[in-house]
């Protein structure tokens, strides 16, 4: 290496340190002996002096910047514009981890005694005192800890919302008041800083306490709600539970910030001292902006950051304005948390690339790719405890102008896991308005809400979808039961050329409805769904509300709690067609008619499937009554070349469903060759686990 040009491999090289200075040249990954030169102290700083190298037209080499172990305070976003566009990759040096944390060390623990004679540690923060600090999130030895919940288990339910009919409401009738049930609330210390967080349909919405009539059991919220204050199965208001009381601080591991005096409180866990504890608030949300310019091809390009962690970022409340009512403020995103954003979040983007990152104990979502973004590499990357989903691809709509489109990205071999603990419709990877994209090989588990969902736009609307495939991924434990219309896939929309392949997808479990492995959503149409093994669904394995001519075949459906397969809503036209399936059903129904589907409407096909039913039961359909499978073909014409067999998987109840010999063969099955790598980490789940299905 050439110290003056610092060039390797054709590579520029600098080096940022903790230990750095930012009046060195960079040019070193040590301090020389004398203190008189080596790395950067800060990625800024390589940053502006890249910019200004390139300005000056003196980069000719693709540059690498390493970044040596140890923490980096991050105290707000990195920003990247089409400035910085050169071939640049800021990576960690060799062996080593550059951590970037969004939190600041809190210090100067007091032991004080509660009125209830609780013991906690207290101390004060200034910057909260005087409103310049509100945080919602404290890390404790790297793991997030949990302010106060009411009820500690489970959920209240609103008593009444006046003017709300529970079987005559509309979806999107929201309100901010309604009446609860003696002793659920109370006029609280610091009442505004109270969430309720209200569980229904498919969302949770915060809706910060404005107001209580202590007298009248009335609760006056600050947003309103998205949609109507209802169960979604009508039988009774929506349930909620409320966060961030004081008076609820009874159990190690909660705490509380008292904002209004500047006093945090914090109940220890067995062990912890204030010695042996570090404890991290957030003060900044986001990490990493790569910003470029919708006109003037002012793009971002060709940066690319590797094996870096970004940690202890924080959230703040999201809410939304509706298109039609510009002063109505809705309490949350109408599906998906789509309007949290992301830690790491690309815009008027190309070439880019975020690998082998982890990002952890987050309040966002951690990677977005948003407006006008293209051929952005998205691998490798680890994100858990995150407050929202793992990563977020959108851009704009039909109606928008071409530059803002977002397509051709790839995402591929991310972990997520133990996401949406703040916004808990947010899924694993959510691709909206976008097309031409790969999602492969992720491994996605424990959100509370959809694993995968591709599509934004409800019905038969012309739009700027399709073209996406979402092969080879393996997505198991999504939702907890407390969400409903779920999916471990769901799609949604027209989207001509999009595949969904050799997915692994299990234990999908719901609130009151809809625990769906593959869901292909409203106006679902012209989708190839094949060869993925789908089995332990609350729901079916595959579920369709309404679409056009969607193809789904050569999968394997097992073991679905209500049914392997349902249909939500028919029209004239053919829906999809089923043909060369394994159907694996454990005293449920094969197929199960929908809220606003017969079977006699005959508005799809299914044939050369194989069915069986491990109970010994015939197999049977349920409409109107309970169908055999005579009586299936006879009246309605299906499956009439499936036959009744035994498809031998080697062990299907322990998740095992090899083939070797196997009739299904006969239909035109052909064995599902799953990905070498999904197959590695399902076997390891399944050896580590050793946990039954919902159906076992």
């Amino acid at each position: 290496m050439n110290k003056n040009t610092n060039t390797a491999n054709g590579e520029l090289v600098f080096y940022v340190s903790p230990c750095g200075n930012d009046r060195w040249s960079g040019r070193l990954p040590n301090p020389d002996e004398a203190g008189s030169d080596g790395p950067f102290a800060t990625i800024e700083k390589a940053r502006d002096t890249l910019r200004s190298l390139k300005k000056l037209g003196k980069l000719s080499f693709p540059v690498k910047v390493f970044l040596r172990g140890g923490i980096y305070p991050l105290k707000q976003p990195l920003q990247f514009t089409h400035e910085d566009s050169w071939p640049v990759t800021y990576c960690a040096y060799p062996g080593e981890t550059p951590v970037f944390d969004g939190g600041k060390r809190i210090t100067g623990w007091a032991r004080e005694k509660l009125s209830n004679g609780l013991e906690v540690w207290v101390t004060y923060i200034p910057e909260a005192a005087e409103g310049k600090w509100y945080f919602r999130q404290l890390t404790v030895n790297g793991e997030t800890r949990n302010r106060t919940r009411l009820p500690e288990q489970g959920c209240f339910r609103i008593k009444n919302v006046s003017g709300t009919d529970l079987s005559a409401a509309g979806l999107f009738d929201g309100s901010d008041t309604f009446e609860y049930n003696e002793n659920d609330i109370r006029n609280w210390q610091n009442i505004n800083d109270v969430d309720i967080v209200m569980l229904h349909y498919w969302v949770e919405e915060r809706m910060p306490i404005e107001y209580i009539d202590e007298d009248k059991k009335m609760v006056k919220c600050r947003y309103k709600s998205s949609f109507t204050l209802i169960d979604d199965n009508r039988k009774g208001y929506s349930k909620y539970y409320v966060e961030n009381v004081f008076e609820a601080l009874n159990k190690p591991g909660q705490w509380y910030l008292d904002r209004k005096r500047g006093k945090l409180y914090y109940i220890p866990m067995p062990g912890e001292t204030p010695e042996n504890t570090q404890i991290f608030a957030p003060v900044a949300e986001q990490a990493l902006l790569l910003e470029g310019a919708e006109f003037d091809g002012k793009y971002v390009e060709y940066i690319s950051f590797k094996g870096l962690k970004i940690r202890n970022t924080g959230w703040k409340h999201r809410p939304r304005r509706h298109a039609r009512e510009l002063d109505t403020v809705y309490a949350g995103a109408t599906q998906a948390a789509k309007n949290v954003p992301g830690v790491i979040c690309l815009k008027y983007a190309m070439n880019c690339s975020i690998e082998d990152c982890i990002l952890e104990n987050a309040g966002y979502y951690g990677i977005e790719i948003s407006e006008g973004c293209r051929s952005i590499r998205v691998s490798g990357n680890e994100i858990y405890n995150a407050g929202a989903g793992g990563i977020k691809i959108d851009g704009g709509d039909i109606n928008s102008h071409k530059n803002t489109y977002t397509q051709y990205n790839l995402v591929t071999g991310n972990h997520i896991y133990h996401c949406g603990r703040v916004f808990h419709s947010a899924v694993g990877i959510l691709c909206g308005h976008s097309s031409h994209n790969e999602i492969s090989h992720n491994h996605i588990h424990h959100l509370h809400y959809t694993g995968i969902s591709c599509g934004w736009v409800w019905g038969y609307a012309d739009n700027n979808l399709g073209n996406n495939r979402i092969e080879n991924n393996y997505i198991h434990h999504i939702g907890s039961g407390i969400l409903s219309d779920m999916g471990g896939i769901y799609l949604l929309g027209v989207q001509p050329g999009t595949v969904v392949r050799g997915n692994v997808i299990h234990n999908i479990k719901k609130a009151n409805y809809g625990g769906w492995a593959i869901y292909t959503d409203e106006g679902s149409s012209h989708i190839i769904i094949e060869n993925n093994i789908c089995y332990s669904m609350a729901s079916t394995g595959f579920f369709q509300h309404y679409g056009r001519e969607n193809i789904v075949r050569n999968n394997i459906f097992a073991f679905g709690r209500e049914a392997l397969v349902s249909y939500g809503r028919t029209e004239e036209h053919n829906g999809f067609t089923f043909e060369r399936n394994i159907i694996l059903a454990d005293n449920s129904p094969i197929f199960l008619e929908g809220y606003h589907m017969k079977f006699k409407d005959k508005s799809f096909i299914s044939d050369s499937n194989l069915i069986w039913d491990i109970s010994g039961k015939e197999p049977f359909f349920k409409g109107e009554t309970e169908y055999s499978l005579e009586q299936w073909r006879a009246l309605f014409g299906h499956d009439l070349h499936s036959i009744v067999a035994d498809p031998l998987f080697k062990d299907p109840c322990k998740g095992d469903f090899t083939l070797d010999k196997s009739p299904a063969f006969k239909t035109g099955f052909k064995p599902i060759a799953i990905d070498e790598k999904v197959m590695e980490l399902w076997q390891n789940w399944r050896k580590r686990k050793q946990e039954p299905g919902l159906s076992h």
